[in-house]
């Protein structure tokens, strides 16, 4: 596997940021790796980081480059902040910053593949609302989204309650909030046409802050009829422990081109 620290300039930022990339290649002399060779560009998951952590974090906590490297599939981490995927009311715009500019520039710099088909998106706590938040928008771009303890149900949420009285979603969302917008995921469910949506894979542990978030959004998407393939009966924390762990059912279950 290859792996890159890539900086550059973003227009929807107005300053340089960076994103942590790994993409397949020949693991001929490396001891302890696996690879295989793909037929045609690459397949590319591009994995969110949490509110607390950075491009770096996926790589730094878990072992995804080696769980990749079989698998011959290109990893995408950018960079996001504590932005909760958005353009924030006071900030950055960093909802088109993900949505946009990103993907443009990844098929830009790298010769993955660019189609839906090939094309996924994953993430934790934050991250895992922002790969919900992409797939739920843009159903189009992704043929799979997963979340791994996401924070599922931003709008009227009281386990994210200490981030409203340190005024940080008002930051990001202005006093309104998300309710009823395209940031709020269960408003998503309920307004999108679920015919077009991507299958979506969630999983949270049972002693989990969030895991009440995450029943309230699995129970919508049932009412719904919406593919989604949920765990919510494992024992997990919110930690890098559950998560390591997994990531790799989630590589497991993507709909990727197997030799």
């Amino acid at each position: 596997m290859a792996l890159l620290d890539v900086r550059f300039y973003s227009e929807a930022l107005r300053e340089s940021t960076t994103m942590t990339v790994i993409l397949p290649e020949s693991a001929q002399g490396q001891i302890g790796m696996e690879t295989v060779e793909s037929d045609g560009k690459p397949q590319v998951l591009y994995l969110l980081h949490g509110l607390s952590d950075d491009d770096s974090i996926w790589l730094r906590r878990t072992s995804i480059e080696r769980y990749v490297a079989p698998l011959g599939l290109a990893v995408i981490m950018p960079k996001a902040g504590r932005s909760f995927y958005a353009d924030e009311h006071v900030g950055q715009r960093y909802w088109t910053f993900i949505s946009e500019e990103l993907p443009a520039t990844v098929n830009k710099l790298f010769n993955v593949s660019g189609k839906r088909e090939d094309t996924f998106v994953a993430g934790l706590s934050m991250g895992g609302y922002g790969a919900f938040k992409l797939a739920l928008n843009h159903p189009d771009r992704f043929a799979a989204a997963a979340s791994l303890s996401g924070a599922l149900k931003i709008a009227e949420s009281e386990s994210i309650e200490w981030l409203r009285s340190n005024d940080e979603l008002p930051q990001v969302w202005s006093e309104k909030g998300p309710t009823g917008t395209d940031d709020d995921l269960i408003h998503l469910l309920r307004t999108r046409d679920r015919s077009v949506l991507p299958p979506l894979y969630q999983v949270c542990g049972r002693q989990d802050f969030l895991y009440g978030d995450n029943i309230a959004f699995a129970q919508t998407a049932r009412e719904l009829g919406i593919d989604l393939v949920s765990h919510l009966d494992l024992d997990g924390d919110h930690d890098w422990q559950f998560w390591d762990d997994e990531i790799r059912r989630v590589l497991d279950w993507l709909p990727l081109r197997r030799k």
